[in-house]
């Protein structure tokens, strides 16, 4: 044949004949359904096929006198001149070769003739076969029978005339002459009738490669490409899964309040987009074994291909099973060599307007335009932010003029956070309500510097900006810098830093801002008397039966998120340290939390694993970390024990650990001691038969050496981590647990802001010191000038 290729014909090596999408299409279907990948059989019409389409109707004259009349300027006439091109070639007539070979590999692939195809566009240029021209043309689902067939192929070559097609061409260089169109017709996998989605082979955002981000709805994928809906997502960690470890870090439930599926109805053009009924919306569109499976085909497919990867799955609603539709290469991230990034830090405060997901780590400010459809564009002027429900590729043309982009609908996989990649545009999507808060005119800043949620403020924000090259900093080469880290949602962002680990990860913070309920809440939730919180809980815990596996699981993912993040290097995690006044807000609380008038010396820390007032609360706090270590194979999780007064104490936690399956030295286990009370410092040789390492907490240490109440006003003066006495105590911590082989490191403020307080550390000998995000930089610096010095001096 001549106009046609079988997959089983082509791969990676055909994108000059059948464009980069049907020869991958190819490539899959050779080499990896041989490795167990399902992917459907189809075949491919050539380059050449179109160059004979277009020769045999004389359209090649009339279509370059139509582009001509295109104001290259403002492209005002865009629309009308893209019409009358896809015109000319809706009205030209396939040529009968062409027809005759279609419809001999059309009733090749089902001989009953009930064959149902996608028909998908996939352009590529004659001198430039390795150019991308991906989202520019159309596809058409469930095509049946062989008229209909011949529609379909006639209506993708057209579709090389797309107003968005023919403004990427001309911006990029490529004459229009030398870009055809191959269309592939493939087996329908009937997704409609379950769910479909796109994974890619690192996290979208920040690039962060060793991870596979899945995302999915119920039916056609293209409510997720449209933003229509908010999609479930899925984040699966690359090395535990080659162990054979549970390796599924996240789960997101999405609303996918709608679901898109075929319709015999021709007035729907054959599909139809109903709202999803509220059982399934409150359930995962994957089992947990078929997000492994899928993540375990992208990594083998990201293997053979030797690139990050961008790959779209579906899941047939007839016979239940997992197929990969096609798979590119990932652009946005995968260009990158050295890891480089701008930090940006929003100075002051601005009432809040709205918010959703951010798509991006930028800040940026400027006129807000609603604009509902793509024909009202001609209004966005440079640096504008567009306000709209959502984006589709017919918006493409016109949006590298916004300064930012705010959608209504949409997740992050829809079409307005792809292109929002891409363009290097700060986003936020997903908001529910931007158009109806935003008005006309309005200046507003966007904030996606802020974690995984983005942030719409009224007015024009400052901020600062700083360029992180981790790759040109120079590194202290005996003391560890480590971070102080607690947040999940920026892990990977801050995984690029120069760092040698987590030297402190508050579990408070988790709890206080992920679960937001108390524990032992969770724990006797039929007790709870409080209707309205027991309300509130309620909607948290959807899909729970078991409340207390809503603690468990949720808290095993944020730490194994961060903990992956790091991998393999240590994470260590702080066991729960709220004070029981801090403990009294969560959710159901205030039932659990006694009244103290020094909550700061009260029930906190290790006093509370073992008493029965928390025992079972910490109880859950253990399971998500033997899940974390033992189940998800992050192994690489160290846990620290606060505010352990006694040598008893401290056994008695051990003890208790022990009870609930983390037993020291199993796995690797290591236990760890936060040192900041005089009593670990005086009685520190007997602690070290206990534990196996110590951090010292200079904050809470220093305060009870010189009895400073350091949430007081009126005596914070006479707080200092370089007041004599705690220094004598810090040095004498670190003198011990270094006669005693155990690591010692430090976590705190001042060795970043005080030279002097970083050089006393490094002389002393300290193991590590563990710094928040925006203060490590300083304090390498600080560490690096400390050790030369000291070396100065030995020499």
């Amino acid at each position: 044949m001549k106009y046609i290729r079988h997959f089983s014909e082509i791969g990676v090596a055909d994108t000059g004949i059948v464009g980069g999408k049907n020869a991958s299409l190819g490539e899959l279907y050779n080499h990896l359904s041989p490795l167990g990948i399902k992917v459907p059989g189809g075949f491919a019409t050539t380059a050449e096929a179109f160059r004979l389409f277009i020769q045999e109707n004389q359209l090649a004259y009339p279509l370059k006198q139509l582009l001509l009349k295109l104001d290259l300027a403002a492209y005002d006439n865009l629309a009308e001149v893209g019409k009358a091109c896809r015109g000319l070639l809706l009205a030209a007539s396939l040529p009968d070769a062409l027809q005759e070979e279609l419809l001999a590999a059309y009733r090749g692939m089902d001989a009953s003739m009930t064959a149902s195809v996608a028909v998908r566009s996939s352009a590529t240029a004659e001198d430039l076969p390795e150019a991308s021209f991906a989202g520019l043309h159309e596809s058409f689902l469930n095509i049946h029978g062989e008229q209909a067939l011949l529609q379909a192929v006639t209506r993708c070559f057209a579709s090389l005339y797309t107003d968005r097609a023919i403004k990427y061409r001309i911006e990029n260089g490529f004459p229009h002459s030398q870009v055809a169109l191959s269309v592939g017709v493939q087996k329908m996998i009937r997704s409609d009738s379950s769910c479909s989605g796109v994974c890619f082979t690192l996290e979208p955002e920040t690039g962060f490669s060793n991870v596979v981000h899945i995302s999915g709805v119920w039916g056609l994928g293209e409510n997720m490409v449209q933003g229509t809906v908010i999609p479930d997502e899925f984040l699966v960690f690359k090395p535990t899964l080659n162990a054979g470890k549970n390796a599924l870090l996240q789960k997101t439930l999405g609303s996918k309040e709608k679901w898109m599926r075929f319709s015999d109805d021709k007035s729907t053009a054959g599909i139809v987009n109903t709202d999803t009924p509220e059982d399934m919306r409150g359930e995962f569109v994957l089992k947990d074994k078929e997000v492994l499976q899928l993540a375990r085909w992208a990594v083998t497919i990201e293997t053979h291909y030797e690139r990050p990867m961008d790959i779209e799955w579906a899941k047939d609603g007839l016979t239940h099973e997992l197929f990969i539709l096609q798979a590119r290469p990932e652009t946005v991230h995968s260009k990158k060599r050295e890891p480089v990034f701008n930090e940006y830090r929003l100075k002051g405060n601005y009432p809040l307007i709205t918010k959703g997901m951010a798509i991006g780590g930028k800040i940026v400010s400027g006129t807000a335009r609603i604009l509902n459809t793509p024909s009202e564009a001609t209004r966005l002027q440079p640096g504008d932010i567009l306000v709209t429900a959502l984006t589709s590729p017919d918006w493409d043309p016109f949006l590298k003029k916004a300064g930012g982009i705010i959608t209504d609908k949409g997740g992050r996989t829809s079409h307005a956070s792809i292109i929002a990649r891409e363009m290097g545009t700060p986003a936020v999507v997903g908001c529910g309500d931007a158009t109806q808060k935003i008005t006309e005119g309005m200046q507003v800043t966007i904030s996606c510097a802020e974690g995984k949620e983005g942030y719409i403020y009224a007015g024009r924000g400052e901020w600062t900006e700083e360029v992180i090259t981790p790759g040109s900093i120079r590194m202290p080469g005996q003391v560890a810098p480590m971070l102080i880290i607690s947040d999940p949602d920026k892990a990977f962002l801050w995984s690029f830093y120069p760092n040698k680990g987590i030297g402190l990860l508050r579990m408070e913070f988790i709890i206080n801002n992920v679960i937001r309920i108390h524990p032992m809440a969770l724990v006797q939730y039929a007790a709870l008397q409080d209707v309205k919180e027991k309300e509130q809980i309620e909607r948290l815990t959807t899909g729970y039966k078991d409340k207390r596996q809503y603690f468990v699981e949720k808290l095993a993912e944020a730490v194994a998120t961060i903990a992956a993040a790091f991998y393999p290097k240590d994470v260590i995690v702080r066991m729960s340290d709220f004070k029981t006044n801090e403990y009294a807000h969560l959710l159901g609380g205030s039932r659990f939390e006694p009244r103290e008038e020094n909550p700061m010396l009260g029930f906190r820390g290790a006093s509370r694993y073992y008493h029965p007032l928390y025992r079972d609360g910490f109880g859950l706090e253990c399971a998500a970390m033997k899940k974390v270590r033992d189940e998800m194979g992050l192994t690489n999780v160290k846990l620290m024990i606060p505010f352990c007064r006694t040598v008893d104490e401290g056994r008695k936690v051990v003890a208790v650990m022990n009870k609930e399956g983390l037993v020291q030295g199993m796995n690797g286990l290591e236990i760890y001691m936060m040192a900041e009370i005089p009593s670990n410092v005086l009685l520190a040789a007997e602690f070290a038969r206990i534990f196996d390492g110590f951090s010292i907490g200079s904050n809470d240490l220093t305060q009870l050496v010189l009895g400073v109440d350091r949430d007081s006003e009126i005596i914070a003066p006479l707080f200092s981590e370089r007041d004599p006495a705690a220094m004598k105590m810090i040095a004498e911590m670190i003198h011990q647990a270094r006669n005693k082989g155990k690591k010692i490191g430090l976590c705190g403020q001042a060795p970043s802001d005080d030279p002097g307080f970083a050089e006393f550390l490094v002389k002393e000998g300290i193991d590590s010191i563990s710094f928040n995000p925006d203060a490590l930089l300083k304090g390498i610096a600080n560490m690096v000038d400390a050790e030369r010095k000291k070396m100065s001096l030995s020499e």
